[in-house]
């Protein structure tokens, strides 16, 4: 008998690991699958590339056939809007992905926002849509530690409005919403008391209502290009900035200044119908309302100044 493990540390001490190389376990636990997709919509599966052929002959010296296409097949043969999420790190997120896998973690995006470097944030988002679309993105799950007490007040913010709108699915964790800071293990049903973060939590409830805007639930999703506010300005390299446009009118610019810093920069609109008309920028996350000529945005961008960590999702009207 063996713990279950991962190739780099020890077994975890409250598991048993199956043998996928023996056809039988194979075939007993896309049983167990079936049962469990007869009783929910959903399932995370933990550490699920673990199950790969190479990393599970790495780490036990046997190679198993596929496991996630067949079961994930058989699943929805029965249950055709099942979900199945892959807790996955390694980049073997687009592996999973094309194993049959609704979502896979974020591991990376949520890596580079706390390291507080905008350019990698940037970087990570210009990949293609039919993979971003399918990535759960998260500021903390019962493995990470606490966001609150990862992210201070106001990287904290400005980390969650990158997250929760970009593209994917928003993965929110019990307690995230009050400013709980204290890491429980799953294995417990109980929790210490702790006093709510009134501050983040009428934060995440701005959130959540531009969350639940037609813009942000069916809309097209696109980076957009940030450029220098004049020469030698180098602040616009700590700027993040990207729009959904909805159905009918609805359009959205989300823009973040995600470095320690004040900053400017113009920002590239990607709505082509601006010119001789005024524009309005409406922040539902703030106060900030902006009128601007359209044709000077068509032709120079918007000019947006923010302090650290500062962010505006606009309603563009």
């Amino acid at each position: 008998m063996a713990h279950g493990r991962d190739p780099y540390f020890p077994g975890w001490p409250d598991t048993l690991q199956l043998d996928y190389a023996n056809p039988q376990t194979q075939d007993a636990m896309a049983a167990e699958l079936l049962k469990i997709a007869d009783q929910c919509d959903g399932v995370r599966c933990d550490m699920a590339m673990l199950v790969l052929p190479d990393v599970f002959a790495r780490t036990w010296g046997r190679r198993p056939p596929l496991f996630w296409p067949r079961v994930t097949g058989e699943v929805r043969e029965r249950f055709p809007g099942f979900c199945f999420m892959a807790e996955v790190y390694w980049d073997l997120e687009w592996t999973l992905q094309q194993q049959g896998f609704d979502y896979a973690y974020d591991k990376r995006l949520y890596d580079r926002l706390r390291d507080g470097h905008a350019r990698p944030v940037r970087e990570h988002l210009h990949a293609g849509l039919d993979y971003q679309n399918e990535l759960a993105r998260f500021l903390e799950n019962h493995d990470e530690p606490r966001a609150a007490q990862t992210f201070v007040h106001g990287t904290h913010e400005a980390a969650a409005v990158i997250t929760f709108l970009a593209p994917g699915l928003r993965f929110f964790h019990q307690g995230q919403f009050e400013g709980r800071r204290k890491r429980i293990s799953p294995h417990l049903v109980r929790a210490p008391e702790e006093p709510i973060d009134d501050a983040l939590q009428s934060f995440y409830d701005r959130l959540l209502a531009v969350l639940r805007r037609p813009a942000f639930r069916e809309g097209q999703w696109q980076s957009v290009d940030c450029v220098p506010a004049w020469n030698a300005n180098s602040t616009w390299d700590g700027f993040i900035a990207f729009a959904w446009k909805g159905p009918g009118t609805d359009r959205a610019l989300v823009a973040v200044n995600y470095a320690p810093n004040q900053g400017q920069f113009y920002v590239r609109l990607p709505f082509d119908d601006m010119s001789r008309r005024t524009v309005r920028f409406e922040d539902l996350m703030g106060p900030a309302v902006y009128d601007r000529d359209g044709d000077t945005l068509a032709s120079q961008g918007l000019y947006l100044d923010l302090l650290p960590w500062g962010f505006h999702v606009f309603l563009v009207s």
